[in-house]
């Protein structure tokens, strides 16, 4: 059990990497179109253009992850979302797609074309990430074979929505953040205005959610009502997100990055907290159908070597994207090689 929670934990770690980080590049892609000129949308590009495909790797540790360490989650997952994933799936493809042949041609109609299906992919991905995560929140019909006894509409029913709406406002305040972090002048003053109107946005769907979630989910909050503690975590979430006007007024845009990522990481921890020991809940008989981290791990000896596995590869992957990020920091520059 010591090793299936820790695995567990090593899933949890990916997905809030992914978060962090594919986040900001989902963010700047939604962003995208809100640039006119071609110039400025070629800066957008090129400030994620040496990091978002390793940014990746965290939804590929994720999903390998399940399918080595928790199978049935990872089949119970995969059938039961089968085409929502899918759907999130062509986003990625889009999204990679339009990156690489945007710039192939300089025809003006090729590549505004190409920045239509950058951003449709990039909604795309944010707005079916939130689906999935509001629909494990909720939990799903299973029977006792854990298999989905819904329908493709079942996953969106209100509150689902509602997280798919606020993943959508939170990554695009992160991209807005990170944008002025990578650009300068007239660009960055017209990307710094954005800021505040996308942290509105996104605080308005977040009271909503969790208003939502204390009404219609109590399960969720019962961990910081027995452990009051925990109630530290959301009021420091809020905090970090509330520092970013002020940060970003002194001109202190990296310190408005990191809280940006700080929110993310605690918001999905709130997440994990409340679902705990629940991977997949299921709504028919919670307790019978569900699948929980003792019941759906594998053998001890395959986690064994999956914890060895990931002590050698993690820090392989955090050395490599932190020489990544070190070698492109700063502002973006165009030249011949850029996107």
């Amino acid at each position: 059990m010591i090793l299936a929670i820790a695995f567990y934990l090593v899933i949890v770690f990916a997905v809030i990497a992914y978060a962090v980080l594919d986040g900001f590049d989902l963010g700047v892609g939604m962003l995208h179109l809100f640039a006119k000129k071609d110039l400025d949308r070629r800066i957008f590009l090129n400030a994620i253009g040496p990091v978002w495909d390793g940014n990746e790797v965290w939804l590929v540790i994720v999903i390998g992850g399940l399918f080595a360490g928790f199978p049935p989650v990872y089949a119970t997952i995969l059938s039961s979302f089968y085409i929502p994933v899918m759907i999130l799936l062509m986003g990625l493809i889009f999204r990679a797609v339009s990156i690489e042949f945007r710039s192939k041609r300089e025809s003006t109609k090729w590549r505004k074309t190409w920045d239509g299906v950058f951003a449709f992919g990039s909604y795309v991905i944010s707005f079916g990430v939130g689906i999935i995560l509001g629909n494990l929140i909720t939990g799903i019909p299973l029977n006792e074979d854990q298999v989905f006894l819904g329908s493709f509409f079942d996953f969106f029913h209100p509150y689902a929505v509602l997280i798919g709406l606020t993943t959508v406002a939170l990554f695009q305040m992160h991209g807005a953040i990170f944008l002025v972090m990578k650009t300068e002048g007239e660009l960055q003053d017209r990307i710094r205005k954005w800021v505040p109107k996308s942290i509105i946005l996104f605080m308005s769907l977040y009271i909503l959610t969790t208003f939502a979630t204390i009404y219609e989910l109590p399960y969720m909050t019962a961990p910081m009502r027995t452990y009051p503690a925990l109630f530290l975590i959301p009021i420091i979430a809020l905090a970090a997100i509330f520092t970013v006007p002020f940060l970003m007024k002194k001109r202190r845009e990296g310190w408005a990055f990191l809280s940006s990522c700080l929110s993310i990481t605690l918001l999905l921890s709130l997440a994990v907290i409340g679902t705990f020991p629940y991977m997949v809940r299921s709504t028919t008989n919670t307790a019978q159908n569900s699948l929980q981290i003792a019941n759906a791990s594998s053998s001890e000896l395959t986690l064994k070597v999956l914890m060895i596995i990931v002590a050698i590869g993690v820090p392989l992957v955090l050395a490599y994207g932190f020489w990544v990020y070190r070698i492109f920091r700063g502002k973006v520059k165009i030249d011949p090689t850029s996107y």
